[in-house]
């Protein structure tokens, strides 16, 4: 039986500016009265140095833009962010386009039809019979089912495939307010733009994908939501989510690792996907990680923000260049559900 492995990882980002450029330039003047001084403190305590923006509201306010204008420039930007991602990708696996077999686009701010899928299968030379597949409106966690997905088909058909997160959040900037709630504070103040893509294969030398594993908790579905408005998508982000992860980590990831015959202690790398600095506590907290256990995590946070869909492909990205790559790599990311997914990956050369 093939076994799926990460042979190549393209990353893509557009222009970048410092999240203070991005306060004294913008926000500053973006939130007002008495919200201005809570949103001061929500930018400098996000744990963010830099961000990336395909539509920088230092170059352009979109806040008043209606939905379609949005998603008209959506894939305007997004396109050619993809394309990048996803040559590089394969360049690094060393594999032609013509070879995928399946390619499935994971994004959840913005839509058209044709879509991502269609439009860059075609622009990178995919073949007429590959299979594609959109995952849309999952959210900061999509990229670990887009993984299971390529990863279930590499197995089954032991042909390659490929994986791409494309989000570009900087199209969803809402409308000044007098007030404006915390909830949309804290997204202004972390999210960023970004395209990552993953090539699978059967065998082969990188991280072999041994499984992906969720848990969601519907009880708390209201604490994280992303509305399509008439101005953009609205983000809804309860503080209450890192109390829910808290509950549920520990457990998700110690069965994963118990059905492989691996423990806590054996996990050499940590790709967790950072929604904000209170997420990386906790985690670290709940599963008594070493000091140093989550730094590719704050480190990408600091350098891109929170990405959405491509932020724990971007870490993992990180990990595999570090001067000794990590053995055994678990993978986690949380969003709409609320869900909370990980993954186990283990070193094959």
């Amino acid at each position: 039986m093939a076994v799926p492995v990460i042979a190549g990882l393209g990353t893509a980002h557009p222009p970048s500016a410092g999240q203070d450029e991005l306060w004294a330039g913008f926000f500053s003047r973006h939130f007002s009265g008495s919200t201005r001084a809570m949103a001061q403190r929500i930018f400098a305590n996000s744990g963010v140095t830099r961000r990336q923006a395909a539509v920088s509201p230092l170059l352009e306010n979109v806040s008043e833009w209606p939905t379609e204008r949005r998603m008209r420039r959506y894939q305007v930007e997004a396109v050619p962010l993809g394309r990048q991602a996803v040559e590089r990708a394969l360049a690094e696996a060393g594999l032609a386009a013509a070879d995928v077999g399946l390619f499935v686009v994971c994004s959840c701010t913005g839509y058209a039809t044709p879509g991502l899928d269609i439009v860059l299968a075609r622009d990178v030379g995919m073949a007429p019979d590959t299979q594609r597949m959109f995952v849309g409106h999952m959210g900061c966690y999509a990229a670990l089912p887009g993984l299971g997905a390529v990863s279930d088909f590499v197995t089954a058909r032991g042909r390659p495939a490929v994986l791409l997160c494309a989000e570009l959040t900087s199209l969803h900037l809402q409308p000044a307010r007098t007030r404006m709630d915390t909830q949309q504070i804290v997204s202004h103040a972390l999210f960023s733009d970004a395209a990552v893509a993953a090539v699978v294969v059967p065998n082969g030398r990188g991280y072999a994908v041994r499984e992906v594993a969720s848990v969601t908790d519907t009880s708390t579905a209201d604490h994280m939501t992303w509305d399509v408005t008439d101005t953009g998508f609205r983000m809804g982000l309860s503080p209450q989510v890192p109390q829910v992860l808290s509950v549920h980590v520990r457990g998700l990831v110690e069965e994963l690792l118990t059905r492989h015959g691996r423990k806590l202690s054996e996990v050499d790398g940590w790709a967790v996907h950072p929604g904000g600095p209170r997420i990386l506590t906790v985690v670290e907290r709940e599963l008594a990680l070493p000091a140093d256990g989550l730094a590719a995590s704050r480190a990408t946070l600091a350098e891109h923000g929170n990405c959405s869909s491509p932020t724990v492909l971007l870490i993992l990205d990180r990990l595999g260049r570090t001067a000794r790559p990590p053995e055994r790599v678990v993978l986690l990311a949380f969003g709409p559900g609320l869900t909370l997914y990980a993954a186990l990956l283990d070193r094959q050369d």
